[in-house]
């Protein structure tokens, strides 16, 4: 009897200890990348760009575009450096997270284009998914992190689009395509970013509000509100509503086939 419950000891530690080594190389499996700022999460990877702090001028001066009243007044923001994603969350990370593809738009090969239909409040159960796998602080962008990225951070410029004055360079739009298009098909701003125009609008972190004129140090938006920020346009935008400083608005629970997400990294 003794020797059976040694061997039933010796048998249960083994499993225990298989069981860790099985977690941590499921671990190094959802982190192993060939630098930092690439992620692998169960054989998908993608890339988060580094975007070197500095001031900006946030929102519309009037002289540039078109005089627009919940885009103005354009006040000054500092951003500490962050990473966001190179790209908008595909459909296939968000199926390699989660384990169900929630896109309205049905195609035969899915994964690379943006995920939609996905509310803001889903993107935060996606994120506390990715962050427990990663062990990494990922989230939403604030408004202010997405404008300086769409601008080009450092290297900001006054485009009227990220990256180009052309929409057509840049953007999907209501003019050229009918659906949400496969990610990195137009080309990407000075940072390398792409889609910040067009293809599939935004969440942001923020609630949705008014501008302050005052000077903001890494502005988190209003403490409260009803609707969530969304940024950057969609496939069914016109070329007004994916420039770099229009702004648009959604309850938390709301779900588009024009409206996907980016993360940042913190």
């Amino acid at each position: 009897m003794k020797i059976k419950r040694s061997v039933g000891v010796f048998a249960i530690i083994a499993v225990f200890l298989a069981s860790v080594s099985c977690t941590e190389k499921q671990e190094l499996t959802a982190t192993e990348a060939p630098n930092d700022n690439v992620f692998n999460v169960n054989g998908v990877k993608f890339e988060m760009i580094k975007v070197e702090g500095g001031i900006f001028r946030m929102g519309n001066d009037g002289y540039l575009f078109e005089v627009v009243e919940d885009e103005m007044p354009s006040h000054n923001v500092s951003l500490s450096t962050f990473y966001i994603g190179e790209t908008e969350v595909t459909q296939e990370l968000w199926e390699a997270v989660m384990g169900y593809n929630p896109s309205a738009q049905s195609f035969e090969d899915r994964s690379q284009y943006p995920v939609d239909n996905v509310s803001w409040d889903d993107c935060q159960t996606f994120i506390a998914t990715l962050n427990s796998i990663t062990g990494r602080v990922f989230g939403l962008p604030t408004e202010a992190q997405w404008e300086y990225a769409a601008r080009g951070g450092v290297n900001k410029n006054d485009y009227t689009y990220s990256g180009s004055n052309n929409v057509q360079k840049v953007c999907w739009f209501s003019e050229n395509t009918p659906m949400s298009r496969q990610i990195k098909t137009k080309e990407p701003n000075t940072l390398g970013i792409y889609d910040m125009s067009g293809n599939v609008a935004e969440w942001c972190s923020d609630w949705y509000g008014l501008y302050s004129s005052t000077f903001q140090e890494n502005p988190l938006g209003h403490h409260s509100g009803t609707k969530r920020v969304v940024r950057g346009g969609s496939w069914n935008s016109s070329e007004t509503g994916c420039r770099n400083t229009a702004r648009s608005s959604e309850t938390p629970d709301f779900k588009s086939s024009a409206i996907g997400f980016r993360l940042v990294l913190k």
